[in-house]
């Protein structure tokens, strides 16, 4: 396995999550990460990406101010901190590592994929 994500579960509106994701050190260390989501009957969708060494992040409009993504090269592990959560952020949230050194906001770019946490948020 080469990309491990962790930290889903079942909130209420308002509360706080923190996903991990642990890379394999070869796929990790010169790599953007991103995350990703998909809710059901929806297209995977862009979340968050952090540069390889955590200089340069992005996020899609509808997180900012609300998610963190960040990485400690010395784990081989990104996290995305995600607060003041909403129902639509309900989905399965999936890490993954880009081919390049910055992570983007095209799946495409990226080479790796991790399984997926389900994050679930009740109204």
């Amino acid at each position: 396995v080469q990309l491990q994500a962790s930290g889903g579960g079942l909130v209420q509106t308002g509360d706080s999550l923190r996903l991990s994701c642990v890379a394999s050190r070869r796929i990790f260390s010169n790599n953007g990460m991103g995350w990703f989501r998909q809710a059901p009957g929806m297209e995977r969708e862009f979340v968050s990406a952090i540069s390889w060494n955590g200089a340069s992040t992005v996020y899609t409009d509808s997180v900012k101010g609300r998610f963190t993504i960040s990485r400690d090269n010395a784990k081989n592990t990104v996290y995305l901190q995600m607060s003041s959560l909403k129902p639509e952020d309900s989905a399965i949230y999936y890490c993954a590592a880009a081919r390049g050194s910055y992570g983007s906001r095209d799946a495409a770019t990226y080479r790796y994929w991790g399984q997926g946490t389900q994050v679930t948020v009740s109204s």
